[in-house]
């Protein structure tokens, strides 16, 4: 969340807002179609998603759960949910 200084509102719309919250923080959320998903921005997400897709075929290769937890230093649990979430 970041704070927007530059933005000017109109006064009428800053007179009712004061009415409600006069000299407090407001937050005021994105409309739904403009929200993101986690990690899209920074691309987290793309490199998380490639990232397991790599584990899954290391799997369907033959490498053990074992393996592939001691490489990417994931659980031996947190391996098993990738490649459930790939079946």
């Amino acid at each position: 969340m970041g704070y927007k200084r530059s933005t000017k509102l109109p006064s009428e719309l800053i007179e009712q807002i004061q009415e409600y919250v006069d000299g407090e923080t407001v937050y005021i959320p994105r409309k739904s179609s403009a929200r993101r998903k986690w990690g899209e921005r920074s691309g987290c997400c793309a490199s998380l998603d490639e990232r397991n897709a790599e584990i899954y075929r290391k799997y369907k290769d033959g490498q053990s759960v074992k393996s592939l937890a001691e490489e990417y230093y994931i659980s031996k649990q947190g391996i098993y949910k990738i490649l459930t979430k790939f079946k």
